[in-house]
Formats: C-alpha cells, structure tokens, sequence
C-alpha cells in the first residue's frame, strides 16, 4: 500500500513550523482522480509547498486490503503529504488515520464536498450540519496520531454558522482549516466568495488557508493581500497549469514533458487519466487544430509522440527531470505555451 519503487524513508514534515515562519504557502487541491502520486509529485516540483491525496472513503479503506493498495501510494519525494479521508464517524476516521500517519505529515478531514454521493454517506459537506461532529473527529483522531489534523470546510449561506463552527474545532485543536468561498449548494460557475473567509481568518488564532478560484500567482497574492491568510489551495487551477506557482501564465512544455516522465516511472494513472492530465495541461497553449488532432489520440503512444514533437528539451534538463529529487525552483512570471 504505502512505498512506492524507491523505497521509503520520509520523516514527518512540520508544517506548523512552516506556517508560523511567516510564509505564505502555495497548495495543491485533493481532486478525486487526479491527485495521485504521479501528479501530487508534479506539483512539488513545480512549485507546490504542500500536497495533498484525493478524498479517501475510510469505510473502504478499513475494509479492504485491495483499497488501500488502490487508493493510497507514496515515496519519499511525496512530501509534505497530507490525506484527506472521507469519514462520517470518529472510529473510522481514527483507524483510517493510524493506518497512514506513518507515512504523511497530516490527516485532513473532508468536510466541504457537495457531491450526492458523499453526502449521502454522511460525508463531506453533510458534516457541516453537525459541527459537534466535526469537533469530535478532530479531537479524537489528533488525541491518537502524533501529526496535525486540519479540516477543509466551505461557507454557510449564513456566516455566524461558519464562524460558529472554525471556532469551535480551534477549541478541541484543530490544526488548520481550508475554507472554500462558496457554499455547498454553490458550483464552479459562481465566483468564489473572499469575504467570508477573511471573516473566518479574523476569528481564529490558527492558520487558515484560501480555496477557490485561484488560477494564477496573481490570483494567490490578491489573496495574501486581501484576507491575510495564511495559504491558498488551487484545485481546477493547478489541473490546468501545474507551474502557477511559480508564475507561469499557462503551462509550460517542460511541465508537460515532466509529467510524461513522472507516469512512466510511477504506476497508479490510468491511460484516460494520463490523457485528461495532458487535455487539461495543454488546454491553454494548444490551438484549436492541435486539440482536434489530440482529442482523436487513442493510445499513449501516440499521446506522447503529440507532445514529444512540441516539447523542445535540451538534453541537460532532460537529465535534470529524470532526477527525482529535481524541483524547479526559478520563478518565472511570464511564458508563452507553444509557439
């Protein structure tokens, strides 16, 4: 379940220490598909200072040797590493949580996805109509794990609730929270809201981090500027430009040859979603006749050759890329994609 190729050997990360130096921390999104160790190692070395799973069932998880050898890989590259279970009571959420903490920096809790079939598992955002819940999954797993325990949350219509809540898990010590500028009835098309997570930052004394809408560094610092928090988190963003972070305006062919590497070495991503990486990835520096020609690309093959004829690497960052211990560290604010 836990190491993946190279073995393991990845001490703990102390990402408290990390929010309280002061600096404003740049995330990747727990996507269900997508954050896998593949991507989630992308991420890292493009600019991400924390990463995260995808949401994990704990149900399934508990059960099912199978699941977690499906749902749950990692390496010592992988790091700092937070998962993020799905859990609708404190016992699953704390043998889950003891299953992995060997092998991460943080256990976060789901408590924000509107999906029906989360909630109906009493999972997600259905947690937010029970913060006494809320507060006893906490207390109980970080009583029992000795790494923090945050929660991702989004906004109540009525914003008293939301505070209400944050408060009441930064009583029982909550580590961080991740709050999400729409409510749960709320979908992509409507614009996050900043407001009622400034609010939320001002009413607690621990670190919270931005989730919503956050496509570019310039998109991120608004946020520094604007709410005072402690971080941001970019899901649909960094699907789609992996490098925001460091400035790129779209991604660059580099970022795109670096995944095509980092599948090879590393199993858990299926073709279709090796290919809806690369869809996402190549979305914004692809005309519209070379997305026709990729979107009828059937294999992986042909995939990469697509890519490989565009992507014009020298040798020497070729050699740097097949180093995993190679993160780019350079900013760069403004790149072209192909030309």
């Amino acid at each position: 379940m836990m190491s993946e190729q190279e073995g393991y050997d990845k001490p703990p990360v102390d990402i408290l220490s990390q929010f309280n130096s002061g600096r404003f921390l740049h995330i990747q999104a727990p996507m269900v598909r997508f954050s896998r160790l593949p991507f989630r190692l992308l991420c890292k070395r493009w600019g991400c200072d924390i990463i995260y799973t995808h949401m994990i069932p704990c149900k399934d998880f508990n059960l099912s040797a199978a699941a977690r050898e499906s749902e749950f890989s990692t390496n010592k590259h992988d790091s700092p590493l937070i998962v993020q279970f799905g859990a609708s009571n404190s016992v699953e959420l704390l043998k889950a949580a003891e299953k992995v903490a060997p092998y991460c920096s943080g256990i976060e809790v789901n408590c924000g996805c509107p999906q029906k079939w989360v909630m109906s598992e009493g999972c997600g955002a259905k947690l937010l109509q029970s913060p006494e819940l809320i507060s006893d999954m906490v207390k109980s797993t970080k009583s029992n794990v000795n790494i923090p325990v945050c929660i991702k949350i989004r906004v109540d219509k009525d914003i008293r609730k939301t505070v209400e809540l944050v408060k009441r898990a930064e009583s029982v010590g909550v580590s961080w929270i991740t709050v999400h500028g729409r409510t749960r009835e709320q979908r992509s098309t409507t614009p996050a809201s900043v407001e009622p997570v400034k609010l939320v930052k001002e009413n607690v004394n621990i670190p919270v981090v931005y989730n919503g809408d956050i496509f570019s560094l310039k998109d991120a610092e608004n946020i520094r500027l604007n709410t005072k928090c402690n971080g941001v988190m970019s899901a649909r963003g960094i699907l789609m430009n992996p490098a925001l972070y460091l400035g790129y305006e779209v991604t660059p062919p580099e970022c795109i040859l670096d995944w095509m590497l980092l599948t090879g070495k590393y199993a858990g991503i299926t073709p279709s979603i090796f290919q809806r990486h690369l869809m996402y990835m190549a979305y914004n520096c692809t005309t519209k006749a070379e997305k026709k020609e990729f979107y009828n690309l059937f294999s992986i093959a042909s995939v990469m050759e697509f890519f490989g004829q565009r992507c014009e690497i020298d040798d020497e960052m070729r050699e740097k890329m097949m180093n995993s211990d190679w993160i780019h560290e350079k900013p760069i604010y403004s790149i072209k994609g192909f030309e």
